[in-house]
C-alpha cells in the first residue's frame, strides 16, 4: 500500500476521455461512450465496449455520449462514467481515493465547471481540480506558459475548438466555439447523403475523414471506398470518395474554424501578437491532425501554425504535469472541494 497520494488526470472529451499517470504517461484512451439498457436505467459498457455498440443496439439500449461540446449533457451518465475510469486507473483493491484533474473547455461557465468537480468527486475523488484545456494543451505541447511572452495554442476535439492566448501562466484572450471533429464528420455525412444518396453513420464518417480528408484541396488525391444504404433502393451500396470531395463537404465548418482562431488574433494586445508571429500558433487535439490543416491556417492569418508533437495527448500530458507541480500551476487551477 503505497503512501503517496495516487493522482490522476482525466482529459475528458466529446468524443474521447484519456487518462494520465504521472510516471507512467496515459494509461487509459477510449470513447467517451456509454451504453445504458432503458427499462432499468443500467450502465451496461462503458468506453470501447459501449462504442462498438453505437448505431447498432437494439431499442433497450442505447449507446450515447454524456459529453456535449466539451460539456456535461447528462450528469448521471458523466459520474458513471468518470468512475469507470477512475476505477479502471486506480485498480480494484486500492482504498485510497485519488486526487483528480479535469480539463474543461476555455468557455465553460461556473455551473458546467462545479458540475465537473461534483461528478468527479461523487465518482470515487479525494479532492477534484478543474483546469482550462487551452492551459493544459500548451503545458503538455511543452510551451513555457509562465513567461511574459505570449503563445496561442489552438487545441482542436471533438466537440469545441479552444483558441486562446497565454502569457504568464493564463488565458489572456480565448473563444471556445462548439465546431470541432463531430461537426465535420456530419458534415461529411451530409455531403454523401446529398451528391450519393447514401446513408452513412459517424463511424464511416470519420473513417473518411481520416483516412482521405484535407482542409485544402490536393493535386493528387487519395480515394476511399466506403459502404452504405442507398436511400432510393434502400439496399447497400459501394462508392469511391475523393480527398477533393472531402474538402468541399467540409469548407464552412473549417471556415469557422478560422474565424474562431482570427477572432483571438484580433483581442490579443498588441505586444504579445508580436509574439505569436514570431513563435507561431500551437496546434494540439486530433482535430489539429486533419491533413493540411496547419498550412490552412497560416494561410488564413498569416502566422506560421504548427501541429504539436502527439498532438492527440497534449491535454491529457499536460494534467499530469500540472498535477506534478499543482503548487506553481495553482494560478490556472480552479476548483477544489
Amino acid at each position: 500500500m503505497s503512501f503517496f497520494v495516487k493522482k490522476i488526470g482525466i482529459d475528458l472529451g466529446t468524443a474521447n476521455t484519456l487518462v494520465y499517470k504521472p510516471g507512467k504517461g496515459v494509461v487509459i484512451n477510449e470513447p467517451s461512450v456509454v451504453a445504458v439498457s432503458f427499462p432499468d436505467n443500467k450502465v451496461l459498457a462503458v468506453g470501447n465496449e459501449a462504442k462498438v455498440m453505437i448505431g447498432r443496439t437494439p431499442e433497450t439500449i442505447v449507446a450515447y455520449r454524456p459529453m456535449k461540446d466539451g460539456v456535461i449533457a447528462d450528469y448521471r451518465v458523466t459520474e458513471a462514467m468518470l468512475r469507470y475510469f477512475i476505477g479502471k486507473s486506480t485498480g480494484k483493491y486500492n482504498l485510497l481515493k485519488p486526487e483528480v484533474l479535469v480539463s474543461v473547455p476555455a468557455g465553460v461557465t461556473s455551473t458546467e465547471r462545479r458540475s465537473v468537480v461534483e461528478a468527479a468527486v461523487k465518482a470515487g475523488a479525494k479532492a477534484a481540480y478543474v483546469v482550462k484545456e487551452p492551459i493544459l494543451a500548451a503545458i503538455g505541447a511543452g510551451i513555457p506558459i509562465h513567461e511574459p511572452q505570449g503563445h496561442m495554442v489552438v487545441d482542436i476535439g471533438g466537440g469545441t475548438i479552444d483558441a486562446a492566448v497565454i502569457s504568464l501562466g493564463g488565458i489572456v484572450s480565448s473563444i471556445s466555439v462548439k465546431v470541432a471533429g463531430n461537426k465535420i464528420d456530419q458534415a461529411i455525412a451530409d455531403y454523401i447523403k446529398k451528391h450519393y444518396n447514401l446513408a452513412i453513420g459517424d463511424r464511416t464518417a470519420e473513417e473518411i475523414k481520416i483516412a482521405i480528408g484535407s482542409a485544402i484541396p490536393m493535386e493528387e488525391e487519395l480515394t476511399h471506398t466506403i459502404k452504405g444504404r442507398d436511400f432510393l433502393t434502400g439496399l447497400p451500396r459501394a462508392v469511391d470518395i475523393h480527398t477533393n470531395e472531402v474538402v468541399k463537404a467540409i469548407e464552412n465548418e473549417l471556415r469557422d474554424m478560422i474565424k474562431a482562431i482570427k477572432q483571438v488574433l484580433h483581442q490579443t494586445p498588441p505586444e504579445l501578437a508580436s509574439d505569436i508571429i514570431e513563435r507561431g500558433i500551437t496546434m494540439t487535439g486530433g482535430g489539429s491532425l486533419l491533413r493540411n490543416l496547419n498550412v490552412l491556417v497560416s494561410r488564413s492569418t498569416g502566422v506560421p501554425a504548427n501541429v504539436a508533437k502527439d498532438a492527440l495527448f497534449c491535454v491529457a500530458k499536460g494534467t499530469g504535469i500540472a498535477l506534478e507541480h499543482l503548487d506553481a500551476y495553482k494560478k490556472s487551477i480552479i476548483a477544489k472541494r
